[in-house]
């Protein structure tokens, strides 16, 4: 499989998430973007167009030693926190057509221990 095939499959998986899942500000949804070598989350309202709450693993709050997956489940942890404090209990997961494993999967652990339900 050439790297035009996974990009076309990632593009198909994203769009069928994407329309399937919309945040409200009731239930705002958890936006993930992977890269090589960090890890990206926001809470997005899609209705107001508007981003509540952005983090990633750069950011100088997460800054730690460790493998990828250990640091985005400390991602997620920090995420739910931060939606704790807004009064933010309820949300939908967007994986953005990347696959419920390995970092997207530690990433919405981590969410789901900090108390966030989804």
């Amino acid at each position: 499989m050439d790297t035009r095939e996974k990009r076309d499959k990632k593009i198909r998986r994203h769009r069928r998430v994407k329309a399937k899942v919309i945040g409200t500000s009731e239930r705002p949804r958890l936006s993930v973007f992977r890269s090589a070598n960090h890890i990206y989350a926001q809470l997005i309202d899609d209705v107001k167009d508007k981003v509540l709450i952005s983090v990633s693993d750069s950011t100088t709050e997460i800054r730690q030693k460790g493998n990828k997956v250990f640091l985005a489940r400390i991602l997620g942890k920090l995420i739910g926190e931060k939606a704790q404090e807004k009064k933010i209990k309820k949300i939908v997961f967007d994986r953005a057509g990347y696959k419920y494993h390995g970092r997207v999967k530690a990433l919405a652990d981590g969410a789901r221990e900090a108390g966030l339900e989804f």
